[in-house]
């Protein structure tokens, strides 16, 4: 048996997981996620106010993490930790805390990229969601979308060209006078609305463009956020029109997604879709997928636990890198941006 303790502190959760592999099978023993709720207060994360949190959590959300696998750290095999990307300062919390282990306790650590992390978060409920897949990852700074053959093996089809998805969320939940993080918000706002009343202009959706289009997989949210600010300062009763403003965004940007997610599948003749990240929870996406893929394709999404940031994926996503003889020394550095590891 192997376990692998997984830590997480890239932005504003402090999180920590035991993973047991018995016989290539992993199981996961206890995850601990710590969110800081601070950051509603500004509107966002606050990096220097997310570093001093992660501080003060680090230790006990461990040691929480360890009592509810009913585990010491004389048993563990490995630390797996996310070095890149995200806020270094939160980074490298972690990234320290996991060093004086690996070094106190003689064990091997394991550096983790955090979308390869939110790569493996689906499968640890889905045993199923296993390359090959299409994946769409969509959180509040990153949207990929990616043709994923092997672990280990990405091929990078599409990003954003400015906002992320989840980013998006956030700056149109602002402007309608929702709380932070927006997304739970618009979605259940936009439950209520009127999807013919505010129609938005779907982003890099040209009907014409063809595969080597630069525009052909990626996408782009900054005209949707402005056609929604527009909106907001048209209206004349914001109350009346706030559902409605809020299912037209919706809309237009699942649309964006599900069309460009489409493509790679056919495309690359992928009989999988697998979602990871904030935004994947968000039901009228998933929902969106699965109406329009073919019959013969199944589309995975992650549980709202496994959705967010979280030590379980990064544990998962450890236990394939150790396995591959992949160890990181004491002078590993934490990283704000970085490509997945094996991407093309």
């Amino acid at each position: 048996m192997t376990r692998i303790l997984g830590i997480e502190t890239s932005c504003d959760e402090t999180s920590a997981a035991i993973i047991d592999d018995i016989t290539g099978t992993p199981v996961l023993r206890s995850l601990v996620i710590l969110s800081q709720d601070i950051h509603r207060v500004f509107g966002g994360v606050v990096p220097e106010i997310a570093s001093r949190a992660h501080l003060t959590a680090i230790v006990p959300v461990v040691r929480e993490s360890l009592s509810q696998a009913d585990s010491t750290f004389d048993q563990l095999d490995a630390v797996a930790v996310t070095t890149e990307p995200g806020l270094v300062g939160a980074l490298m919390v972690g990234l320290n805390y996991a060093k004086g282990l690996s070094l106190a306790l003689g064990i091997p650590l394991v550096a983790v990229h955090h979308m390869e992390g939110h790569l493996f978060a689906t499968s640890l409920d889905e045993p199923d969601a296993e390359p090959p897949f299409t994946a769409l990852l969509v959180s509040g700074g990153h949207t990929l979308l990616l043709d994923v053959p092997a672990w280990g093996a990405y091929k990078l089809l599409g990003s954003t060209r400015d906002d992320a998805a989840g980013e998006a969320y956030d700056k149109v939940a602002k402007l309608l006078g929702l709380p932070y993080p927006g997304g739970r918000h618009v979605e259940a706002l936009a439950r209520e609305g009127d999807p013919a009343r505010f129609r938005f202009s779907r982003p890099m959706l040209k009907r014409n463009t063809a595969v080597g289009d630069p525009s052909y997989f990626d996408v782009s949210f900054s005209g949707l956020k402005t056609a929604v600010l527009n909106a907001v300062r048209g209206s004349d009763n914001i109350d009346r029109d706030r559902a409605d403003i809020a299912r037209g965004f919706q809309d237009a940007l699942v649309e964006t997604l599900v069309e460009k997610t489409a493509r790679a599948t056919t495309l690359y003749q992928r009989d999988k879709v697998v979602l990871g990240g904030g935004v994947a929870c968000n039901r009228a996406l998933a929902d969106a997928i699965r109406r329009r893929m073919e019959a013969d394709v199944r589309v995975y999404a992650p549980t709202p636990r496994l959705a967010t940031d979280n030590a379980a994926m990064i544990a998962r996503a450890g236990l394939f890198r150790y396995y591959h003889g992949e160890r990181a020394s004491l002078e590993q550095a934490a990283h704000a941006a970085a490509p997945l590891p094996g991407q093309a």
